[in-house]
């Protein structure tokens, strides 16, 4: 089992970060029935581990049996289906409408609806108790949306009328990155949580926490180094420092920290795209990032990694022009429908701009 299952926080207050944010939860949770709620942060941070925990502080250990369905919606007026898979429990659903694309709004309407609709079966563990029959706290279902910062604004609406409607028998904990992309009518409707990337110094402490709980010796030094490739990023680097050990026992201070295959192929391609610049270049490079997307790598962490490695490769009197473009191309990527096309047009435009600075370099 991966270390970011075995050591994964089950309630609330066995959380590692953030506690004061964990125990105002379980107050709320043991007091009253809860809102809906909305988790919001970084990558890695550790979003879908307080869903977890919330879930089980009301449900109790039950929400553990897991299924997987795929559940097919008839699209209306056509003989079609859309697909999508979900998790559930006797308690809960979850599922992440943005995977079905522009479809999402059918989703929300249809599958959800039907979740919502339905009355749920008498729950006889009161939340933050035991066995307490006919208490009215945790008599509905809940329903897990990840994702929902990628929800289409139809989409959006739909699950607004959808949280009014069926408040008295459902709960939704929705999930995204940002709550910038959402609608101010569906903020207002949620109790706003966030979920902030934990700190290095919180990191490390997990770290040697894990570590010492698998009985490795780990060197203070190579633990340094993999919170800084972290980045912040919790589930990253418990990552790193498995991979570390599968690669080399006992650790060394200076030993090679494994990084993705995913970043290596993108750092490659920064490298091509400042060595040449040309269409056929460009043709290429489009092939790459086509094989990216479809590896399921999020079209924003694309662009985020391209821009700053390009940044870095470029000379410093372009960097200002550079940064501007960038921020140009990702707020159309983050209004647009089809992330391959402002990917590569961002590419076309920093191959434009870095063959006429070494022109002009040549020239001078």
């Amino acid at each position: 089992m991966l270390f970011i299952d075995k050591y994964r926080p089950t309630t609330l207050d066995k959380l590692d970060y953030q506690k004061d944010m964990a125990q105002r939860l379980e107050r709320m949770l043991d007091s009253s029935d809860f809102p809906h709620l909305l988790f919001y942060g970084p990558f890695g941070a550790g979003k879908k581990t307080r869903v977890s925990a919330v879930l089980r502080h009301v449900f109790g250990p039950s929400v553990d049996k897991l299924k997987v369905e795929n559940r097919a919606i008839p699209k209306p007026g056509s003989s079609g289906t859309v697909d999508i898979t979900t998790i559930s429990s006797p308690h809960h659903i979850e599922l992440t409408p943005s995977d079905v694309g522009t479809q999402d709004r059918l989703v929300v309407m249809e599958l959800i609806k039907e979740i919502a609709s339905s009355r749920p079966l008498e729950i006889t563990r009161a939340m933050g108790g035991g066995p307490q029959e006919g208490e009215g706290r945790g008599r509905f279902k809940v329903v897990v949306l990840n994702e929902v910062d990628h929800l289409t604004r139809a989409a959006q609406h739909a699950l607004r009328r959808t949280m009014e409607r069926y408040m008295s028998t459902c709960r939704l904990i929705l999930c995204c990155q940002s709550t910038s992309k959402l609608i101010d009518p569906l903020k207002s409707r949620c109790l706003c949580i966030r979920v902030a990337a934990p700190t290095n110094d919180e990191i490390l402490a997990i770290l040697n926490d894990v570590a010492h709980k698998e009985r490795m010796v780990l060197p203070p030094r190579l633990a340094t180094r993999i919170v800084e490739a972290g980045q912040r990023n919790l589930r990253r680097s418990l990552l790193m420092l498995e991979a570390c050990r599968v690669a080399k026992y006992p650790l060394e201070p200076d030993q090679e920290i494994t990084t993705p295959d995913w970043e290596r192929f993108l750092v490659d391609t920064a490298r091509g795209v400042v060595e040449e610049q040309s269409a056929q270049k460009l043709l290429v490079t489009r092939k790459r990032l086509y094989e990216l997307l479809v590896n399921c790598i999020p079209p924003e962490v694309i662009f985020q990694r391209l821009a700053n490695e390009l940044l870095r490769k470029c000379d410093s009197e372009l960097r200002a022009e550079v940064a501007h473009w960038a921020a140009f191309f990702e707020h159309r990527l983050q209004q647009g429908t089809k992330p391959i096309v402002h990917l590569e047009a961002f590419l076309a435009k920093f191959m434009a701009i870095y063959k006429r600075y070494s022109q002009r370099m040549t020239l001078a």
